[in-house]
């Protein structure tokens, strides 16, 4: 495969904006989906089956659109680094919710971009000021009162257990993401990263399951099961890594984690829209909340410069 010229450019801040808004709105759908297969299969197993299928998908389109070959040892140890920050969150995501409930999971999957921030600050020198830091924290505080619904009790009821513990480890792991891509990347067109990515997560995954694969009894998993994998394979994983690691090179990876606070306002939408009825009104202002520090950080963040990292 020949390599893309180098400084190839990445999309434009506005069209950067609009796969972020895409690219999380199907992240969101992740955790109903998850929640409802985990207990069907093993974690590990689970996430191989879902990055596989992926990488299988991209790998034809990559394949047709810029040639498929080897990369090097250099480029692939770089997207080796990628890919355990990516396998390693679902990984964990899915254990976790063995042992606690996707409220929870969503609660500690805001504190993201907080992390990312100070991935940021050690990887480009990046440092959140001012109005930067007050939106990362009304971001937070708007998250948590969406997702428990402006409920204070609720709150102080969370119990952290062994599953919100597996899942933090997640979150550090999935915040270096975005500023790995950006830090990793040579010019290379955003289906290429991640088609490599994929694969390496896969090439993880098979080395972690080891024996289990040997000893799955692939008749008695269940239908719907397989049909989750295919959803998470497709929108949730090929689409969305697409649009995540293209939105990464043109906004930047602090104003592209400022996007993580919208999930909780998005469950909310995908609860009306599957007729569980909208939410009391006392969510409505966490929802406003949200969506303020999301603008703030758009607006006071620098976009990248849109060359390859040296």
């Amino acid at each position: 495969m020949q390599s893309p010229p180098a400084g190839r450019k990445a999309a434009s801040p506005l069209v950067g904006q609009s796969y972020a808004w895409l690219a999380t709105a199907l992240i969101a759908t992740s955790f109903p989906v998850g929640e409802a297969i985990s207990p069907g299969l093993d974690p590990l197993i689970l996430t191989f089956l879902r990055f596989a299928l992926s990488a299988v998908i991209i790998g034809i389109f990559v394949a047709l659109r810029y040639g498929l070959g080897w990369p090097g040892w250099p480029a692939l140890g770089r997207y080796t680094l990628i890919s355990l920050a990516m396998s390693g969150f679902f990984v964990t995501m899915f254990e976790a919710l063995r042992h606690t409930t996707a409220l929870n999971t969503g609660t500690l999957f805001v504190l993201t971009p907080a992390i990312t921030a100070l991935y940021c600050i050690f990887l480009f020198g990046e440092r959140p000021r001012g109005r930067t830091l007050l939106a990362l924290g009304f971001g937070f505080v708007g998250a948590v009162w969406v997702i428990f619904r402006g409920d204070p009790a609720r709150l102080l009821a969370l119990e952290i257990n062994y599953g919100d513990g597996i899942f933090l480890l997640g979150c550090l792991m999935v915040a270096a993401y975005a500023p790995l891509v950006r830090k990793f990347h040579r010019g290379e067109p955003a289906p290429v990263i991640a088609f490599w990515t994929l694969a390496c997560a896969s090439g993880w995954l098979v080395i972690f399951a080891n024996s289990r694969l040997l000893h799955i009894e692939w008749a008695a998993i269940g239908t719907d099961v397989y049909i989750g994998i295919a959803y998470l394979a497709v929108f949730s994983t090929v689409i969305s890594t697409t649009l995540y690691q293209a939105a990464a090179l043109a906004i930047g990876p602090q104003r592209l984690a400022a996007y993580v606070y919208l999930n909780p306002a998005l469950v909310v939408v995908m609860d009306w829209a599957i007729g569980k009825g909208l939410p009391p009104l006392m969510v409505l202002p966490g929802v406003l909340i949200v969506l303020a520090a999301t603008v703030v950080l758009q607006l006071r963040q620098p976009a990248p410069v849109s060359q390859p990292a040296t």
